[in-house]
């Protein structure tokens, strides 16, 4: 697992070994390595040398196949063996507590295995199945029904498009620590979103993520990457927003069965995304009294949920929120392992945006239409505004016109002016925000 660094030197001083050169990412010990050595070392031994130039039709290893089922014989032999020589040695110690005149040898082996069988009773209470005469089609139709289970449009995480930041290394030598770009953050959601819920020996191996927080303004793409994770992984979607709950399962009894029948079915029909959107709302300080949807009602429950999920459990919490800091920042740090920022885009992404949307739209781009000075204007403007731009202009009816009027840069000014853009003012509030976060978990620097 990496942990980005502050203030990172540049990649050439460290790569030439600087004095005043400055670690890069630091990488904890992976638990894949030690199944790559041994497959390396068993291909040290028996194939590296192994001579195949006569085995053009790659036929069978007679010696090979015989060397590893001899164990296998080898050991189911030597269990009948021990269970011979465990019935001999009973035997044994019959004839010879026969002989020595000793008995009552056998209660008090029985005593002591009861002490041992209500000394292990009392670990690990199991949870009461609240519904264990139900099958599972029952209660996904239940979900599906009272739409907690809900549907979500294809989308690939490619399609959450954006660049590298090339000025990163510049920014950084002139101790300036750059917000990461929109290509960060798809790496990001792939590597703990996707990859460990794809597979359950990954999941079980590599580090443990329970739950994620997306945070950014309007526009940015928080749902979809939320959706463009469950397409990814086929998972099924729980929405438990509090305006989709809001009236659902009433009481203290109802809030217990929903987040029971969302946790089985999640397990059993795994793996599962558990959605909460406007995340900040349940641990938000003064509820509002226009705000009827009782938003804190997960409050005290969600913690204690994502505590008890294990390895095994391939479910996920997911939440978004356009204003995190409008919550409690320490509530938010224990149900959120991991908070991801995603910043307005650069003017590398908004370059590559504007190019890709008006190609998919059915526009072309020609020597009139001035994409560089269209990136460096639109500075602020999220994807959001810049997909809703490209909408507006590009018209069933402009794109038949393209080929006697070809488009221009003026022509997308409009509608972008009529939108706010991201301010620094509010850019700075999630700095701010990501700041106590780190300060809340006591760790450093890990925009992931």
């Amino acid at each position: 697992e990496a942990v980005y660094q502050p203030h990172l030197s540049s990649g050439i001083n460290a790569e030439y070994g600087g004095d005043d050169a400055e670690e890069g990412f630091k990488f904890a010990p992976s638990t894949f390595i030690p199944g790559i050595d041994e497959a390396s070392i068993n291909y040290d031994d028996i194939w590296k040398n192994k001579d195949e130039s006569e085995n053009f039709p790659q036929k069978y290893d007679a010696e090979l196949i015989k060397e590893l089922k001899r164990g296998e014989v080898e050991g189911e032999i030597r269990v009948q063996v021990d269970d011979l020589m465990r019935q001999e040695l009973k035997n044994l110690k019959a004839a010879l507590q026969k002989d020595s005149g000793k008995k009552g040898g056998k209660g008090s082996a029985k005593k002591k295995g009861k002490k041992k069988e209500k000394k292990g009773g009392k670990k690990g209470k199991k949870e009461k199945d609240l519904t264990p005469d139900r099958s599972i089609e029952s209660l996904y139709e239940e979900l599906v029904k009272e739409g907690i289970l809900v549907q979500y449009p294809k989308v690939k995480v490619s399609d959450f498009m954006g660049e590298y930041s090339y000025l990163g290394t510049t920014l950084r030598q002139a101790n300036i620590e750059p917000m990461p770009s929109l290509a960060d953050v798809r790496r990001v959601i792939t590597e703990y979103g996707i990859l460990p819920m794809g597979s359950q020996t990954v999941h079980e191996t590599a580090p443990f993520i329970k739950s994620l927080l997306i945070a950014g303004p309007h526009g940015t793409g928080k749902r979809m990457l939320v959706n463009a994770i469950c397409s990814e992984l086929g998972a099924n979607l729980m929405d438990l927003t509090a305006e989709n709950i809001c009236g659902k399962y009433p009481g203290k009894a109802g809030l217990t069965m929903l987040l029971h029948l969302v946790m089985k079915v999640g397990k059993l029909l795994q793996p599962t995304v558990v959605y909460i959107g406007n995340a900040e709302k349940t641990f938000i300080k003064k509820v509002p009294k226009n705000d009827m949807s009782d938003p804190k009602r997960l409050k005290k429950e969600l913690p204690k949920i994502i505590k008890k999920m294990t390895a095994e459990d391939r479910i996920i919490f997911i939440g978004t929120s356009l204003t995190p800091w409008d919550g409690d920042v320490k509530g938010i740090c224990q149900v959120y392992q991991k908070i991801i920022l995603i910043p307005r885009p650069d003017y590398a992404s908004r370059y590559l945006l504007f190019k890709e949307l008006i190609l998919r739209m059915g526009g072309r781009i020609s020597a009139t239409l001035d994409l560089s000075s269209l990136a460096k204007i639109s500075d602020g403007y999220t994807p959001g505004h810049i997909m809703s731009a490209v909408k507006h202009v590009l018209t069933e009816r402009r794109v038949q016109q393209l080929l006697r009027k070809p488009l221009t840069a003026t022509e997308f000014v409009t509608p972008l002016a009529r939108v706010d853009p991201i301010y620094k003012e509010e850019e700075e509030q999630f700095k701010i925000f990501y700041d106590f976060y780190k300060a809340g978990l006591g760790t450093e620097d890990l925009f992931v």
